[in-house]
């Protein structure tokens, strides 16, 4: 077992990187909570502060360099308690927004398969499908509804321009930063500009929650495959 040298003494590494990751849940979890008990908050607004939060927990994961099998137990607990919460009140915060999702399930599912896939040797790609996922399913949502003139429809859903650029901006931003290599900028930006369009285009069908696993499979299969092809 590898071991943390700590003024504590040797701590086991292992246990060093679950408090780290039960800490920041902790984090995001008060800031969620003060912002619900907030008289202004609304539970979208919650939604999306855990949404965001959460998922930027895989850089973290990624610094730490947590185990494969960590991620994956810990996706499959959560996913577990998305679908119970569907029939108990264990995430009312999350799931009282006004509409039937399975989004919270396909969050936690998605995270699990794309470590699962890409963790052991391309851990880059699902830090990317994840962080797409978070920031830009999240902040196209928020900008959507705040500054969202411009309305689409697409089956019965209903979507804004603002918000769908919004979406485009930020998955090409966080590609960019990732898929950062030396085969040239050109490279780079051609990968990050077509996972972004192709990232946003899933985005926008996102009915019953279904983009909490198209997004981030889609963006993180994408780039892996264009990065091959291109190479």
């Amino acid at each position: 077992m590898i071991i943390a040298v700590s003024q504590f003494g040797a701590i086991p590494l292992l246990w060093v990187q679950v408090g780290a990751v039960f800490a920041w849940l902790g984090i995001v979890g008060l800031i969620a909570g003060v912002v619900n008990r907030s008289a202004a908050s609304n539970s979208e607004l919650v939604r999306k502060i855990v949404h965001i939060g959460t998922g930027n927990i895989i850089l973290l994961a990624w610094w730490l360099n947590i185990p494969a099998s960590l991620g994956i137990a810990a996706s499959v607990l959560f996913s577990a308690i998305a679908l119970l919460s569907y029939w108990l009140p264990i995430l009312p915060s999350i799931n009282s927004v006004g509409r039937k999702s399975l989004g919270t399930f396909f969050y936690a599912a998605s995270i699990g398969i794309l470590i699962a896939c890409f963790w052991q040797n391309q851990s880059q790609y699902a830090v990317l499908g994840i962080l797409i996922m978070t920031w830009g399913d999240g902040l196209a949502a928020l900008v959507g509804q705040r500054w969202g003139q411009h309305r689409y429809h697409l089956w019965e859903m209903e979507k804004s321009w603002e918000g769908s650029l919004t979406m485009l901006l930020v998955s090409f931003t966080i590609s960019c930063l990732i898929l950062t290599t030396d085969q040239g900028l050109w490279h780079t930006w051609s990968i990050s500009l077509v996972v972004a369009a192709i990232a946003t285009l899933l985005e926008a069908f996102s009915r019953w929650g279904i983009d909490n696993l198209t997004v981030p499979l889609g963006s993180a299969i994408i780039a892996f495959g264009l990065h091959q092809i291109l190479l």
